[in-house]
C-alpha cells in the first residue's frame, strides 16, 4: 500500500512539473517574429556594423596622433590594437554561418553576423531571435566562450566555430 501511494504521489509531482514547463520558442518567438523579422535586416545589421566602422575610424586618427607626439620626444606610446577580422564561413545543416569581429586589446568590441541561413520563413524566425542573442553573449563575454541558443543549435554551432576562426586570425586566445 505504501509503494502505491508513493508511486501515485511521484507521478503527480512529475505531471505537475511537466505541465508547468515553459519554453521560450512558443511564447517569445511567436510574439517577436512579426516585429523582429523585419528589424534584423533593416536596423540590427547596420547598427552593429556602423559602430564597428565608427569605432575603427575613431581609433585610427587617435592612434596616429598619439604615435606622432611621443615619437618626436623620446619614446613611442602603446596604442590600442584594433583589428577587424572575418571568420571562416562554417557550413551547417541549413546553410553557412559567418561572422565579422572587431577586437581591441584582445577583447571583442563589435560583432556582425555576415551570413546566416535565411532561406525559409522558419530560418528567418529562428535566426531573428538567435543572432542578436548570440551577438549580445559574445560582447558580454568578450570571447568565444558562450552558450548555444536553444532552438537554434545548428546556427549557434556554426556561429561559434566562425567566431573562433575569426579570433584565431586576429591572434586572440579564448
Amino acid at each position: 500500500m505504501r509503494r502505491v501511494i508513493l508511486a501515485i504521489a511521484g507521478t503527480a509531482v512529475a505531471l505537475v512539473m511537466l505541465l508547468s514547463f515553459k519554453t521560450h520558442s512558443v511564447t517569445s518567438q511567436a510574439a517577436q517574429s512579426p516585429v523582429v523579422a523585419s528589424t534584423p535586416s533593416a536596423s540590427a545589421a547596420p547598427s552593429v556594423s556602423a559602430p564597428s566602422a565608427s569605432s575603427s575610424t575613431a581609433a585610427a586618427p587617435s592612434t596616429a596622433a598619439t604615435t606622432k607626439a611621443p615619437a618626436t620626444t623620446t619614446k613611442k606610446t602603446v596604442t590600442p590594437a584594433t583589428k577587424t577580422v572575418t571568420g571562416d564561413a562554417e557550413d551547417t545543416r541549413y546553410g553557412p554561418v559567418q561572422v565579422k569581429v572587431t577586437v581591441t586589446n584582445g577583447k571583442v568590441t563589435a560583432i556582425d553576423a555576415v551570413e546566416y541561413p535565411q532561406n525559409s520563413p522558419k530560418d528567418q524566425q529562428i535566426n531573428s531571435y538567435a543572432i542578436p542573442q548570440l551577438d549580445q553573449e559574445v560582447l558580454a563575454a568578450g570571447n568565444a566562450a558562450i552558450d548555444m541558443v536553444s532552438g537554434a543549435t545548428f546556427t549557434s554551432d556554426g556561429y561559434i566555430r566562425s567566431l573562433q576562426s575569426a579570433l584565431n586570425k586576429a591572434g586572440v586566445a579564448s
